[in-house]
């Protein structure tokens, strides 16, 4: 425990922690069972093309999610430009900035121009009210990111598309396992996608999903994971490869094994980081709706500077020195990245709430690698600096 502001590791102290501490670090599960997939495929010498392991994980997550076609894909990003491509959606796509930087560059990649709209303070996702604004005869879909794993306000992004004769899409990347409604992500807009990438806390090594209810759109898909193929030598249609291999799908079932283990430890260290940073001016943590599937994978706060008496960026600083990875998220918005800044000036007008929000939101340490002991001792340790921002400053200024 810090007793002065000079045993803050930023000024010559000891760190809290000896060894580094990661927002996310990859569940592993059953690795006893992981390894006797892992032998099976070997064995069968059925690495890839649609193999039973893929096969067997794709039905467990039509199963799960309640919907009638799961389609697994290499990772997140390809299956994102691969429903975008399947849509036919072309022109001009409303995103938000607030987001990973692939989100945009799915649309891009593609000559799909993505118009940036800002977001409801709230709740962290599009703001309804700001889309149509955006609107124009080039616009044809409206993309929607469940952000933290909380659903987008997905009735009136409906109403919005159905009025303008828009497709609706969503990123939900961070919200599987997570419902709306006692209904499962996933079942919503033209299809879904999924990540599955090792810093999820439902990981496929590397890996992601498209879900749809849409017959003839799965069916597109599924030609184009594999090149256009339609049997044997038979190429119907224009493809890539985003085939998953078994390897990650023996890692996906091996994922749905403990997934009620690994939702249960997230929800305990989120209750206790919420317990604690709810007795702390200046730092909100986000509100999940309990009577809702949640997986509460992020531990995501906003810093007040004036109320906490420092910056998100100097706590940052100062947690790092601490071995406390804790991180930014999706700073500084994808429209201050390139090439969007270059191509899109003047997005930032339209974007106050999205910008206010990058400089404020931190992430901390959460998942199975992270017990109640530590995090009690970060808390512990924001709480400190807290109380100690003024003279932190002040020797801030003093280096």
């Amino acid at each position: 425990m810090k007793q002065s502001v000079n045993d803050l590791a930023r000024f010559g102290g000891e760190t809290e922690f000896e060894s580094l501490l990661h927002v996310g670090r990859p569940n592993i599960g059953n690795r006893e069972y992981f390894l006797s997939q892992v032998n099976e495929v070997l064995d069968s010498k059925w690495l890839t093309n649609s193999g039973p392991k893929v096969n067997k994980f794709e039905r467990k997550l039509e199963e799960y999610v309640g919907v009638k076609h799961a389609i697994a894909i290499t990772n997140g990003t390809v299956a994102l430009e691969l429903l975008i491509r399947a849509a036919g959606i072309t022109g001009e796509v409303i995103i938000p900035s607030f987001t990973f930087v692939a989100c945009a560059h799915a649309f891009q990649w593609q000559e799909i121009k993505p118009v940036f709209c800002d977001i409801d303070p709230n709740t962290h996702n599009l703001d309804p009210a700001e889309i149509e604004k955006h609107i124009t005869p080039n616009t044809t879909a409206i993309m929607g990111v469940h952000l933290w794993g909380r659903p987008c306000d997905i009735e009136v992004l409906e109403l919005i598309a159905k009025k303008h004769n828009l497709k609706l899409l969503f990123d939900a990347s961070h919200a599987f396992a997570c419902s709306h409604n006692g209904k499962m992500i996933g079942n919503f807009g033209i299809g879904e996608v999924f990540s599955f990438h090792a810093t999820k806390f439902f990981n496929t090594l590397e890996g992601g999903a498209i879900v749809t209810n849409d017959d003839e759109l799965a069916a597109r898909i599924r030609l184009m994971k594999n090149f256009g193929f339609q049997g044997y030598d038979n190429v119907t249609y224009i493809g890539t490869n985003g085939k998953m291999n078994e390897i990650s799908a023996a890692m996906g079932l091996t994922s749905f094994d403990s997934i009620d283990t690994f939702i249960a430890k997230n929800k305990e260290n989120y209750n206790l980081y919420k317990t604690e940073y709810d007795r702390i001016d200046g730092i909100k943590i986000i509100n999940y709706n309990d009577s809702e599937k949640n997986n509460y994978q992020y531990i995501a706060c906003e810093i007040d500077e004036k109320q906490f008496g420092l910056s998100r960026t100097e706590l940052i600083d100062l947690l790092i020195k601490e071995n406390i990875l804790a991180r930014k998220y999706f700073y500084p918005g994808i429209h201050r990245m390139e090439p969007y800044r270059s191509l899109y000036p003047y997005s930032s007008v339209f974007l106050e709430k999205t910008e206010r929000l990058a400089d404020r939101i931190i992430s901390f340490p959460t998942g199975t690698a992270v017990d109640s002991d530590s995090i009690k001792r970060i808390t512990s340790l924001v709480s400190f600096i807290h109380q100690n921002s003024g003279g932190i400053k002040n020797k801030m200024k003093g280096e």
